[in-house]
């Protein structure tokens, strides 16, 4: 199939696709020496504005942390940085940060929110094991792996330089993988659904979206409306994805398989039981609204869903399986025809349910684990592959046939080591003007809430174009430069000047607010409220209850107690469960208040909202009251309580630098430490008000 050359689109040029080109670093402000700043100084000279001042000190550092660790400074910390008055002391800060295994955790979320990360999905296959691909992101991440390695290894299972090797002989053979490489193929593993080509399909729309920047999904069903891609073209690509097929890898010593064979007998002899009682109250009336639907449908269908599944030909169990979604009842249907009295049994007995089943499954050895991988399939790879007709798999258009290829290519693309890998030196090279473009825009995204583009996953026709063109190139080519090193993007980003600009507005500053209301010229830096999981790490950091090790199954975030020893320690925020079903709340509710998604689908872009559910779980969850008293021992014993000699003063001043990090104001020292010195018991009332202030749900 003919295809436009790289950085060239079928249908005219379009800015996305031409070849990014390194422009001069313009002349901008005299006195600024960083790139981006340059490129800055002449958007605000054409608008009319000028630049806030620098942020304070204390501001600058607990934004730095918060962005690139979603931990807060500690006070050790504030003050070993406010009395560090060399010239590089920030620069230093941020590359202590970098190099901090925390970072990675931080920026691995980001990164699988864009690749869809979920720890269960009905709609799914793969689910056991997937933390295993959760962490190799995070290693990869800490090791500064290059970005066009991370991309390659998670499509391939080997890095391009690392696919073949010779021997003494002369014979080429296929390299094994590097130890651990296996676990990023949980990105493609985790789109497999009960339909082989579902794999396909979600790989094709997650990769154009994640990497390329392009919407393509529209092209399943007729030729995309706004950019160069026909369907013949989206199903090419799904072609090279095709061969594929998800393998289940036991990841275990044989006496872990022993153990967990056990914990699965104990857990099967827990739920029976319950589980007996449930059916009791519940399958009669799923039978009975099944039978409902039933009796909608044609004669002929009726007949063959009344016979027993065993008496059907292969040709009726097909027909029987294409009504299965029609009707399927979901528990959240029979919970409303079930009496109030009837409902709450059943969900107390669900409930009891999934208790015996997480007990029992306690003891299970920690080495466990079934990963979801996958491999080629030499006979699927030998099928032709055709247009599904509205995106069927059962109706392949056997008038249009299609070998594997990709938009935007060549028509002489070598397919020596594989199509697929063929496809992914062109994805990843530094001459595709897509690749560098999107990942860069991105990591702006993470940094200052908004992209250089504003549609990130969306770099087509249909979104507008940028709004610095020539700073998005310039760091889409020092991203080439480097080796494609995130971590130096990720430097370059938060050492200029414009990340460490005041956020809050002054005196004079009306002109500015007039001119660029959107802030597009940044010149001041953009306030944004914390994510999720930075809201809860800088909770329990708060609180002294943080706990950072990296790696290990997702979690359910557990009731806070308010015990005299104090709430256990809690893990970060990324290792918390999410996913979907329809029986449950796969994603716990606090990801849910503070808008983050359940990995159904690729996240380009959360959503931010103040909500009052936010406010609530700020002011009555146990969660906080937890930490508020975990906060409250914590100082007594730093501030002298335990000796007699508490020093109110100095646990206003520290309560102030572990939630705020910065010193209290006078007002706010007084009005503190005349309640304290009131009552001592008000520590754990002054922990509460001081995680309740807006100041410690924003960036600042």
């Amino acid at each position: 199939m003919a295809h436009a050359a790289p950085g060239r689109p079928a249908t005219g040029p379009w800015w996305s696709l031409e070849p990014v080109q390194r422009p001069a670093v313009s002349d901008g402000d005299p006195g600024a020496d960083h790139p981006i700043d340059r490129f800055l100084a002449v958007a605000r000279a054409a608008m009319g504005v000028k630049a806030r001042p620098l942020a304070p000190r204390a501001a600058l550092l607990r934004r730095v942390h918060l962005d690139l660790t979603g931990i807060p400074p500690t006070p050790a910390e504030q003050e070993a940085f406010l009395a560090d008055d060399a010239p590089d002391a920030f620069e230093k800060v941020v590359d202590r940060l970098l190099a901090d295994e925390q970072h990675a955790v931080r920026y691995a979320r980001h990164w699988l929110d864009v690749l869809r990360y979920a720890d269960a999905d009905e709609q799914l296959a793969p689910s056991s094991g997937i933390h295993l691909w959760r962490d190799w992101v995070i290693r990869a991440l800490h090791e500064d792996m290059p970005f066009d390695e991370f991309v390659q290894v998670q499509l391939t299972g080997r890095r391009s330089r690392e696919r073949t090797r010779m021997s003494p002989t002369g014979h080429r053979s296929q390299r094994e993988p590097r130890p651990g490489d296996l676990f990023a193929l949980g990105f493609l593993a985790r789109g497999a659904g009960a339909d082989p080509q579902e794999l396909a399909m979600n790989a094709v729309d997650t990769v154009a979206s994640a990497f390329l920047g392009m919407t393509v999904a529209c092209a399943k069903c007729h030729d995309h409306v706004y950019d160069p891609v026909k369907q013949s073209d989206y199903y090419a690509m799904k072609a090279l994805f095709d061969p594929l097929v998800v393998r289940k890898v036991t990841l275990a010593s044989a006496a872990e398989l022993v153990a967990a064979g056990r914990a699965e007998a104990a857990a099967e002899r827990a739920r029976a039981p319950l589980q007996r009682k449930l059916d009791a109250l519940v399958e009669p009336v799923r039978e009975r609204l099944r039978e409902e639907r039933i009796t909608m449908l044609p004669e002929d269908v009726r007949v063959l869903l009344r016979k027993p599944e065993g008496q059907r030909s292969a040709e009726e169990q097909k027909i029987a399986d294409d009504y299965f979604p029609i009707l399927r009842i979901d528990d959240d249907k029979i919970d409303e025809v079930l009496s109030e009295t009837v409902r709450g049994e059943v969900r107390a007995l669900r409930r009891k349910i999934e208790a015996a089943v997480r007990e029992a499954g306690a003891g299970k050895g920690a080495g466990v684990a079934l990963f979801h991988t996958v491999e080629r399939d030499p006979d699927r790879a030998r099928e032709r592959r055709y247009v599904l007709t509205s995106a069927d798999p059962a109706r392949p258009d056997k008038a249009r046939e299609v070998r594997p290829g990709w938009p935007f290519g060549t028509a002489t693309a070598e397919f020596r080591e594989g199509a697929l890998e063929a496809f992914t030196d062109w994805l990843t090279a530094p001459a595709n003007p897509l690749f560098a473009r999107v990942a860069v825009n991105r990591m702006w995204q993470w940094h200052f809430g908004t992209g250089l583009h504003r549609s990130p996953s969306d770099m087509g026709r249909q979104a507008s174009k940028p709004a610095h063109p020539e700073l998005l190139d310039w760091l889409a080519s020092e991203f080439v430069r480097s080796g494609f090193s995130q971590r130096h993007v990720h430097r370059c980003i938060v050492t200029s000047r414009a990340y460490r600009l005041a956020s809050e507005t002054g005196p004079g500053d009306e002109a500015n607010a007039a001119r660029d209301p959107e802030n597009v010229t940044l010149w001041r830096h953009p306030v944004r409220r914390l994510d999720a999981e930075t809201v809860w790490d800088a909770l329990h950091a708060a609180a002294g209850l943080i706990d950072v090790q990296v790696g290990g199954p997702s979690f359910e975030p557990p009731g806070a107690s308010k015990a005299a020893e104090g709430p256990p320690r809690r893990r970060r925020g990324a290792y918390m469960t999410r996913g979907f079903s329809t029986s449950r709340e796969a994603t716990p509710e606090f990801l849910r208040t503070f808008d983050a998604e359940d990995g159904r689908e690729p996240c380009p872009m959360r959503t931010r909202t103040v909500t009052a559910p936010q406010a609530l779980f700020l002011m009555n969850s146990r969660e906080v009251e937890g930490a508020a008293a975990a906060m409250a021992r914590l100082l007594r014993v730093e501030c002298g309580g335990d000796a007699g000699g508490f020093d109110a003063g100095r646990a206003v001043e520290l309560a102030f630098r572990r939630v705020l990090s910065r010193p209290p104001t006078a007002t706010e020292r007084a009005v503190a430490r005349a309640q304290l010195e009131e009552e001592r018991g008000g520590l754990e009332g002054m922990a509460a008000m001081l995680f309740n202030m807006d100041e410690f749900l924003y960036v600042p």
